[in-house]
């Protein structure tokens, strides 16, 4: 169940609101006059969060590295998520005048 309350409210409530979204798996979204500012989620769910996100990151290199002809160093496509390669022009390396 989702829950929003007012940062105002969150200050003066906030190791409620803890133990709610920890220990009662409630969802609590901050809001500022009325206009969602921020959620409380438990450390479970946020690193359920940056799993997710770190296999579609993963699932995009992969795909990116398929597709050229070749693929890039494993240390070069984490760390830069594609490969940059040259290739001359049919004319030669420089571009015509």
């Amino acid at each position: 169940m989702t829950h929003d309350v007012p940062v105002t409210q969150a200050r003066a409530q906030l190791a409620d609101l803890i133990n709610r979204v920890v220990y009662g798996g409630e969802q609590v979204v901050l809001t500022r006059h009325g206009k969602p500012l921020v959620a409380l989620v438990s450390a479970a769910d946020l690193q359920r969060l940056r799993d997710l996100e770190a296999a579609e990151d993963e699932q995009v290199i992969s795909t990116v590295s398929s597709v050229g002809g070749r693929a890039s160093a494993t240390g070069e496509r984490r760390t830069f998520g594609i490969a940059a390669e040259h290739r001359g022009s049919a004319t030669g390396d420089r571009p015509s005048s």
